[in-house]
C-alpha cells in the first residue's frame, strides 16, 4: 500500500469517529455541531435603562400652520414671505451677510435681535445705514444685543429673555463666524479649539438655546437657519484653513440631526421645527476681504474657479433666507442649500 493511500486510510477513520461522536451527544439533531464557547471581540453592559430616540415622525406628523383666510393663495402678495408679528435672532448680525440677513427679516416684518460680541456694532455706519432702511409701516424692527456665542450660559439667558419679552420665538439665523488662514502642521491646539468654539459649538448652542423656547411656547412653523460653506464640503483653493472647512463641514452634518430629533410634533404640541443649512460661495464680506488682503492673487483665483467669474455680494442671499423663514419652505428640512455661482459644480 502507498504512502498517500495510507494518509488516505488515516483520514477517513478520524473523520468516522469524529461523526460517531456527534451522533452519541446530540442523537436528535444529527446534523448539530459540538457546542463551543464564543467570545466577542467588542462587548457592551447590559442596558440599564433606554436610550433616547428620535421621535416617530407617523405618530404625529407635522403641518405647517393652517393658513387664513386672508392668506390663501391669490388672496394677498407673497404670503409665504410674508414675517409680520413673528420674532427672530441672527448672530454675527453686527456686520456682512448677517446683519444682511437680518435686514432682509426686518423688511418682511419681522422683530430681529442681532447678536454679536462686540459692545456696540463694529461697523457704526454700516449699522447706521440699516437702520435708516427700516420702514416702520412695514412692521419690521432691528436690535443690537452684544452676546458672543462662546459663552453658552449667557447666551441661553440672553435668548430665553427675548423669547418671554416677546412670548414667542419664530427663528433662529446662526451666522457668527470666525476664520484663521494657517497651514495645518502649524496650527496649535488652542487655535483648533476657539475657532471650533465659534464655528462648531457656537452655532449648536445657538440652535439649542433657541430650540428650548420654540418648544416652551410651542411656536408653530418655527425655522433654524445654520450658516455653513461651500468649504464645508470642499477644499478651498488657495487658501489654507482646514479647520474653518471641517468646522462647516460638521454644520452641515448638525443641520441634519437636529432637523431629524426637533421637526416631528410631539403629541403635547411641542417640536415641528424646521432646521435647514445656507452653504455660500465666496462672498464679498469683511473677513474675505481680509483673506485677500493676505493672499495675494486669491480674489482672481477664486473668480477663475467660478462658474459666473465673479464673487457673490452679501444682499444675494436674502431671499433664501426668508425663504427658509417663511412658510414658503414648510416642506424643507433637514437640508443644505448650496449657493455658490456654480463653484462646486465644475
Amino acid at each position: 500500500m502507498s504512502p498517500s493511500t495510507t494518509r488516505a486510510l488515516r483520514f477517513a477513520s478520524r473523520q468516522a469517529r469524529l461523526c460517531q461522536n456527534v451522533t452519541r451527544s446530540n442523537p436528535v439533531n444529527r446534523l448539530t455541531t459540538p457546542t463551543t464557547t464564543l467570545r466577542l471581540l467588542h462587548t457592551s453592559p447590559p442596558l440599564l435603562t433606554t436610550k433616547p430616540q428620535n421621535p416617530n415622525p407617523i405618530h404625529n406628523q407635522t403641518h405647517s400652520p393652517k393658513p387664513s383666510p386672508t392668506e390663501n393663495i391669490g388672496r394677498k402678495r407673497f404670503s409665504d414671505f410674508d414675517l409680520a408679528g413673528k420674532v427672530y435672532i441672527v448672530t454675527g448680525g453686527a456686520q456682512g451677510l448677517g446683519l444682511t440677513l437680518a435686514e432682509a427679516l426686518v423688511e418682511a416684518g419681522g422683530k430681529v435681535y442681532c447678536l454679536d460680541r462686540h459692545p456696540s456694532p463694529s461697523d457704526p455706519d454700516q449699522w447706521s445705514r440699516a437702520q435708516s432702511r427700516v420702514v416702520p409701516s412695514w412692521g419690521g424692527s432691528l436690535h443690537y444685543c452684544q452676546q458672543d456665542v462662546s459663552d453658552n450660559s449667557s447666551l441661553d439667558s440672553l435668548i430665553a429673555s427675548i423669547a418671554a419679552e416677546n412670548k414667542r420665538l419664530d427663528g433662529v439665523v446662526a451666522a457668527a463666524g470666525i476664520q484663521q488662514i494657517t497651514p495645518a502642521m502649524e496650527y496649535k491646539p488652542e487655535d483648533v479649539a476657539k475657532m471650533l468654539e465659534v464655528n462648531y459649538t457656537g452655532v449648536f448652542m445657538t440652535a439649542t438655546a433657541a430650540a428650548r423656547q420654540m418648544f416652551k411656547y410651542k411656536t408653530k412653523g418655527a425655522s433654524i437657519c445654520l450658516i455653513a460653506s461651500m468649504s464645508g464640503l470642499i477644499a478651498n483653493k488657495g487658501l489654507l484653513s482646514p479647520v474653518y472647512n471641517s468646522s462647516k463641514a460638521g454644520v452641515i452634518q448638525l443641520a441634519r440631526n437636529l432637523a431629524m430629533e426637533w421637526s416631528p410634533t410631539r403629541p403635547d404640541g411641542t417640536g415641528g421645527i424646521r432646521v435647514n443649512c445656507i452653504s455660500p460661495g465666496h462672498i464679498l464680506t469683511p473677513m474675505v476681504l481680509k483673506n485677500f488682503e493676505e493672499v495675494p492673487g486669491l480674489r482672481k483665483k477664486w473668480e477663475a474657479e467660478n462658474m459666473m467669474g465673479r464673487l457673490a455680494e452679501t444682499s444675494e442671499f436674502k431671499a433664501a433666507v426668508l425663504f427658509l423663514m417663511g412658510t414658503g419652505s414648510s416642506f424643507m428640512t433637514g437640508n443644505n442649500l448650496v449657493i455658490d455661482g456654480g463653484h462646486t459644480a465644475w
